[in-house]
């Protein structure tokens, strides 16, 4: 069962003890950030309950800065003498780091305003669903894959989860900041049978801010079905090269790597593509890559955060919008304090960071700027060459910007998906492979917090059977 919910009051009281005590022992300066979540998970196959779990957890961390020497600790006890050990321990640490002329919090100044009712990120109707409807609502999912079609007869299982924070965070330089977030989510995972005896499986799903806006779990059932049984019958293509269009599941992967090579950690390391490339083209004009930290939708006339979206980043800076690519050329990097201070730049308030750990740079809500082409009209143009629509195995090199990815799909023939491919791999290089971005869909959907449409790149080299 969850952990007893402590009151936001005391939270802050923790946090603000834990400052004091670290500034008593000797920090010049201390960041504290304690956290505390509730999860439910429940997983059905073949319409009996496999897996029913509900948890809780809280913890706090603190870092701690002597000068310039950093630590950080953290701890999930709660208890005085924990408390005392969680200070204790970080401050020791400290005194024994290497100093770093950069490490350090942020500036006062630079922490500004927040509005965090206006970022709609917690939704109370999450916790408040029985679990009887989160079951039922899994075995739907699951039941309307299974009898989409009789070469359905097996089921990965169908699930629903839930999820739901709140954070605060406190430093000694006069910031206090807390927000809460609220996920919930299903899906179903369909096994299909070819007449060869070969499966395949796929999935898809629903996820929302409130349980308000999940969507209908027939329909879920059924594009489940859909995506598994358009893999039955798959084979291997001829080595070649040709156009490749990226769904939009796979192409908000693609567009991602243009965060990790604009990610200020990379770029004063120099292990990066984009290195020295800042006012310089990167990638074709009709590219523009955005992160943004604070992003708000409605949908039938219900206002919500974006997956991405907080009022403050992991140092307490406020989150923010950010063109990294502006028509092709690359405008911004991504920050956090500390990559900022080693560039001569500003945070671009994009630091991520875990309880035990010193900031990292992690992403807002991350996009490609669609295009005005329908999926079918990018498809439509393509004589000969590949949909792909999933992706295996780890293969860019971000110093060189090579790419090689396992992949599977559907072939396109003149015009139209005309059969399911696997057991093949693409490959490129980024720093082509942007420049050869021929068209862009228009639908852009945020189904987590980075997103891309459709798009299709040509000339890319697809090696299969010899």
């Amino acid at each position: 069962m969850p952990t007893e919910t402590i009151a936001a009051t005391d939270l802050k009281q923790l946090a603000a003890d834990v400052l004091a005590r670290a500034l008593k022992a000797g920090a010049t300066d201390a960041e504290a950030v304690v956290y505390e979540g509730d999860e439910f998970a429940t997983s059905v196959r073949l319409g009996q309950v496999e897996t029913l779990k509900e948890s809780g957890s809280r913890a706090v961390g603190l870092r701690v800065f002597i000068g310039h020497q950093t630590a950080s600790t953290s701890s999930s006890d709660f208890a005085p003498e924990s408390i005392d050990r969680l200070v204790s321990g970080a401050v020791t640490l400290a005194r024994i780091t290497s100093e770093d002329p950069f490490a350090g919090l942020p500036d006062p100044a630079d922490f500004g305003q927040h509005d965090v009712a206006a970022q709609h990120l917690y939704f109370d109707d999450v916790n408040q669903q029985p679990p009887t409807d989160r079951i039922r609502i899994a075995r739907e999912v699951e039941a309307a894959a299974m009898a989409f079609d009789t070469r359905i007869q097996n089921s990965g299982g169908g699930d629903f989860d839930t999820a739901t924070s709140h954070k605060i965070m406190m430093n000694s330089r006069g910031f206090t900041g807390e927000y809460r977030r609220s996920y919930c989510g299903f899906s179903a995972q369909p096994i299909a049978h070819d007449t060869d005896g070969k499966m395949q499986r796929n999935y898809w799903y629903s996820a929302a801010r409130t349980t308000r806006l999940l969507e209908d779990p027939i329909a879920i059932g059924q594009e489940a079905a859909r995506r598994t049984l358009r893999r039955l019958g798959a084979r291997r293509v001829k080595t070649q090269q040709a156009p490749v269009v990226f769904s939009a599941e796979i192409a908000r992967g693609l567009i991602g790597n243009i965060f990790e090579a604009a990610n200020g950690d990379a770029i004063y390391r120099h292990a990066t593509f984009f290195d020295n490339m800042l006012g310089e083209r990167v990638a074709g004009e009709n590219i523009t890559v955005i992160d943004d930290g604070t992003l708000v939708f409605d949908r039938d006339g219900i206002a919500y955060g974006g997956y991405g979206t907080s009022p403050f980043d992991g140092e307490g800076l406020p989150t923010r919008r950010t063109v990294l690519v502006e028509k092709g050329i690359l405008k911004n990097y991504v920050m956090n304090t500390y990559t900022a201070r080693k560039l001569g730049l500003a945070s671009t308030g994009n630091a991520s960071r875990s309880l035990a750990s010193n900031p990292g740079i992690g992403a807002g809500n991350f996009f490609l700027q669609p295009g005005t082409l329908t999926p079918e009209q990018i498809i439509g143009d393509v004589k000969s060459g590949l949909y792909v629509t999933e992706t295996m195995g780890f293969g860019v090199n971000l110093v060189t910007g090579d790419y090689s990815q396992g992949a599977a799909g559907l072939w396109i023939e003149n015009g139209e998906l005309a059969y399911p491919v696997e057991e093949i791999t693409i490959a490129g290089n980024l720093k082509t492979m942007y420049q050869n971005i021929s068209a862009i869909g228009n639908d852009l959907v945020f189904r987590s917090a980075a997103a891309a449409p459709t798009l299709r790149i040509e000339g890319m080299t697809i090696a299969g059977a010899s």
